[in-house]
C-alpha cells in the first residue's frame, strides 16, 4: 500500500464522514474503502460505544445481522486480555488479540469463540475523536493460515479512527434528529444552496430562539449556525480539511450550552447543508444510574469508570481519593446494584440498559430506520 493510497482512502472516509449519511450506509461505504488495503473475514464488524461507559450500543455486520448472545457473554462476563473497552481506553488505541497474548492466545474465550465461527486472528481499532471521545470499535479478523496483521495495516487503521469516530457521531446525531427519542433529543436544520431554512424538525425552532442573534419568527438564524454551516461546506469542497471544523459550542441565552454540527448533505450544485443543535447535557448513564439503582454522585462517577474497565488504582487517581475509599464506594454499588463483583456489574449494566438499544439498533438497521445512541 502506498503512502497515496492511503491518503486517498483516509481522504474517502473523511468526504463519507461530512455527506450526511445514516449509520449504516456510512458503515458500508467505510467499508469499500477499506477492503482492499486490510484482508479480512466474513466483512468488518463495527460497533457504536457510549462514551459514557464504553458499552457497546450497536453492532453491523453486513454477513451478521444479530450479534450472537454468547459473544456478548464473552464480552462482558468473562475476563479476557482483550475487549473493545480495553482497546478503546489504550493509548495506542489498535490492538491485536495474538499481540495483547503474548503470541499465543489459546487461553483467551475470546480467541476460541473466533475460531468456532471460524476466525484466528482479530485486531481491533478503538474510534476516539481528536478531543478524545469514544464513540465506536472497529473489529477485523482473519482465517487460520493468514498472514498476521502487518504494521502498515495496523498503523492505516490507526490513521482512520478519527474520521470515523466524527462519521459515527455525526451519523447518529442525525438519525436521532430526524427520528428524536424525547424532547432533549437534537434537532436538524437544512439550508437551501440559497442558504435558506428548507426544512427543521420538530425542537429546531426552540433551540433557534435560543442561541444569541437567532430570531425564529424574523427569520434571522444565528451567526454560529452560519458559521458552522460554511464551514462544513469548505470541508467538503476540500478547502477545509480540520476534521473537527464544523462544530461550535455556543452559549445559549438561558446560559446553558449548545453543541453545532455541520455536514453536508448530496453533491455538486445542489449540495445542501444540515446543522444538527444538540444541548450540551451530562452523559446519559448519569440519571440511568441514579434512577435505576439510587447511586449517589461519586457512586455513579466510580460506577462508569468500573464500566470503562478502569482499575481500583486508575480510579482512585482520577478522583483523588484512596484505593480504600474507592472499594468503600464499591462495595455500596453492589449492595444497590445487587451484584458480587465488578464483572457481574458491568455485565448487569449491559444486559439490563444496553442489550436492549443493541437489539432495538438491529430492528432498526433492518427496517431501515435511523440508529440510536446511548441505553435505553
Amino acid at each position: 500500500m502506498t503512502t497515496r493510497e492511503r491518503e486517498r482512502a483516509r481522504d474517502r472516509i473523511a468526504a463519507l464522514a461530512g455527506e450526511g449519511l445514516d449509520l449504516v450506509a456510512f458503515w458500508g461505504a467505510a467499508d469499500d474503502a477499506i477492503a482492499p488495503h486490510v484482508p479480512h473475514y466474513m466483512g468488518l464488524c463495527w460497533f457504536t460505544l457510549d462514551p459514557a461507559s464504553l458499552l457497546i450500543t450497536s453492532h453491523y455486520n453486513a454477513f451478521m445481522p444479530e450479534f450472537p448472545h454468547e459473544a456478548l457473554a464473552t464480552e462482558y462476563y468473562e475476563d479476557d486480555v482483550h475487549d473493545l473497552a480495553r482497546v478503546a481506553r489504550s493509548a495506542d488505541g489498535v490492538s491485536t488479540l495474538h499481540e495483547a497474548a503474548g503470541g499465543d492466545p489459546s487461553a483467551s474465550p475470546r480467541w476460541r469463540a473466533n475460531m468456532e465461527m471460524g476466525g484466528d486472528q482479530e485486531l481491533i481499532a478503538g474510534l476516539r475523536t481528536p478531543r478524545g471521545d469514544v464513540w465506536g470499535a472497529l473489529s477485523v479478523y482473519r482465517e487460520p493460515g493468514e498472514p498476521m496483521f502487518s504494521a502498515e495495516e495496523i498503523g492505516f487503521l490507526r490513521d482512520l479512527t478519527p474520521v470515523l469516530a466524527e462519521g459515527a457521531r455525526r451519523a447518529l446525531l442525525l438519525g436521532e434528529a430526524q427520528d428524536p427519542e424525547g424532547p432533549q433529543a437534537p434537532s436538524l436544520l437544512v439550508l437551501s444552496s440559497a442558504w435558506e431554512v428548507e426544512s427543521a424538525t420538530p425542537g429546531a425552532e426552540r433551540w433557534i430562539s435560543e442561541l444569541p442573534g437567532g430570531d425564529w419568527d424574523a427569520g434571522r438564524l444565528p451567526a454560529a449556525v452560519m458559521s458552522v454551516a460554511g464551514r462544513a461546506l469548505r470541508a467538503a469542497e476540500g478547502r477545509d480539511r480540520g476534521g473537527d471544523a464544523a462544530i461550535a459550542r455556543v452559549l445559549t441565552r438561558s446560559g446553558t450550552w449548545m453543541v453545532l454540527h455541520g455536514a453536508t448533505l448530496g453533491h455538486g450544485a445542489g449540495r445542501r447543508v444540515a446543522v444538527i443543535l444538540e444541548p450540551a447535557q451530562p452523559a446519559r448513564i448519569a440519571p440511568l444510574l441514579m434512577s435505576a439503582y439510587g447511586l449517589s454522585e461519586r457512586e455513579q462517577e466510580v460506577t462508569r469508570l468500573v464500566l470503562q474497565g478502569e482499575s481500583t488504582t486508575a480510579i482512585a487517581a482520577r478522583l483523588v481519593v484512596s484505593a480504600h475509599t474507592v472499594q468503600q464506594h464499591l462495595k455500596s454499588v453492589f449492595e444497590k446494584t445487587g451484584v458480587r463483583s465488578r464483572r457481574d456489574l458491568v455485565g448487569k449494566v449491559f444486559f439490563a440498559h444496553y442489550e436492549p438499544r443493541l437489539r432495538d439498533n438491529e430492528s432498526r438497521a433492518t427496517a431501515g430506520l435511523p440508529l440510536r445512541g446511548g441505553p435505553v
